[in-house]
């Protein structure tokens, strides 16, 4: 892989980096923009100290290594995220009544759908990352990002297999792992393009995250699967 982006986009020059942010954060925006656009595997250290205006040694006495650094890009886009998805499982868990599949599937999507919206200038750069994650070829990648989300998303797909008694466990559990899958091509902009013929027309993005919310919702509905 080449090491530094191109011409297009070209590497940001340290007069480009916030002059508040620390050696820290630019490394963690640096690695966030690359992995996001090259993937983990392909884009080196040094490109990523480039962008940064860092050096490998910060790399390593801030995260220990690539890594590290991964890891820690992760845990700063889903922290919010995860923050989020636990109040409003809490609040339907002591509302009085056994949270519903559409209440479940709400409170996960929307919390998902709104990231992008609710990281600014970055949201671009956090989609394209949280898209490229989940579809590496690499496991070890994808184990790294379910680490850090399943502490909160296994207490979604507990909730949603008490909702829906009629189903096998494992039945539930294909139907929410395609649910986070299908969030994913979501926010990473990938539905928005993906459509035969004719371009569709616009919509709001509250509009699009309404109509996966039915959908999904929808989807775990469906009778159990035979045969």
């Amino acid at each position: 892989m080449n090491e530094t982006r191109s011409a297009e986009s070209g590497p940001r020059s340290p007069a480009d980096q916030p002059r508040h942010a620390s050696t820290r954060e630019r490394l963690l925006d640096a690695a966030e923009r690359l992995f996001g656009e090259e993937g983990f595997a392909a884009t080196s250290l040094r490109a990523v100290t480039v962008e940064a205006d860092a050096n490998v040694a910060a790399v390593n006495y801030h995260f220990g290594s690539k890594e590290g650094l991964l890891r820690a890009v992760v845990e700063r886009t889903m922290a919010a995220v995860n923050g989020e998805r636990l109040r409003l499982l809490e609040e339907l868990r002591t509302s009085g009544h056994q949270p519903t599949v559409e209440e479940l599937v709400r409170a996960f999507v929307l919390t998902g759908a709104r990231l992008v919206e609710r990281s600014g200038e970055r949201g671009t750069d956090v989609a394209r990352f949280l898209g490229r994650v989940m579809s590496e070829r690499d496991p070890a990648i994808r184990r790294l990002f379910g680490a850090e989300v399943s502490p909160v998303e296994g207490r979604y797909l507990e909730a949603l297999q008490a909702a829906l008694p009629q189903l096998p466990p494992d039945e539930v559990g294909f139907r929410y792992r395609s649910m986070v899958g299908l969030l994913g091509l979501y926010q990473s902009g990938v539905l928005t393009d993906l459509h035969p013929g004719r371009a569709v027309a616009a919509t709001t993005a509250n509009a699009d995250a309404e109509r996966l919310i039915t959908l999904l919702a929808s989807a775990f509905h469906a009778p159990p699967t035979t045969g």
